[in-house]
């Protein structure tokens, strides 16, 4: 079995210096105490990507709210990144404000950035990184379909409700089919704890129970 270099959910992001459109750059610690997403694009003047960044520079302030910055990543060189945020600044009227890596490939490959049948192109990935440098999602989306922004969002979101509260998330949270806003509140440990739980008008059984908070 080969070597896993790419890492995944639980890791820690890998130790790295990076080029950037605001410099040179060290992560994960130059985010060090606050979330940050860093996710690739497969490549500079292209339309979905900009269609992408675009989307995440408009998020910016609900990020910020959030103690999340944002970084992307292609394997353009950093006068590529230049140029094509002063085209998007001229003629869209929006500024990037967000640094953008020019990955080496071995940056690529390492974050397994680089799919084997698309020649070097960066794929399109989502690396959610918290506070304490620890990669907590991880998404992988194909050339031709943009990203969901507003996902990427709402899992904020959730990771600072989750973690705030002690609770888990349902399925489009927080506009979910069966419990709308409500957050659902971990499973006991005991019998004892178990048999308090049933019957309870916010239970749908003693180990499904939700709340609003």
């Amino acid at each position: 079995m080969s070597e896993r270099t790419m890492p995944l959910i639980g890791d820690k992001f890998p130790p790295m210096e990076v080029q950037t459109t605001h410099g040179r750059m060290s992560l994960p610690g130059a985010y060090a105490g606050k979330w940050f997403i860093l996710f690739s694009h497969p490549g500079d003047f292209t339309p979905v990507c900009t269609t992408e960044f675009v989307a995440f520079q408009k998020r910016v302030p609900r990020f910020n709210e959030l103690n999340t910055k944002l970084i992307g990543l292609s394997i353009d060189q950093v006068f590529s990144h230049i140029k094509w945020t002063d085209w998007i600044r001229d003629t869209l009227h929006v500024e990037i404000e967000f640094p953008i890596i020019a990955a080496t490939e071995a940056v690529a490959h390492h974050l397994g950035l680089i799919h084997p049948g698309k020649g070097t192109n960066t794929v399109r990935a989502v690396f959610i990184v918290d506070p304490n440098g620890t990669i907590r999602a991880i998404l992988y989306y194909p050339q031709e379909l943009g990203r969901n922004i507003d996902e990427i969002v709402r899992m904020i979101e959730g990771f600072h409700t989750a973690e705030e509260h002690k609770v888990a998330l349902p399925a489009n949270w927080p506009k979910n089919e069966m419990l709308g806003d409500h957050v659902i509140i971990p499973p006991p440990t005991d019998h004892a704890a178990a048999a308090a739980r049933k019957g309870q008008s916010d239970c749908y059984d003693w180990w499904f129970c939700h709340k609003k908070i």
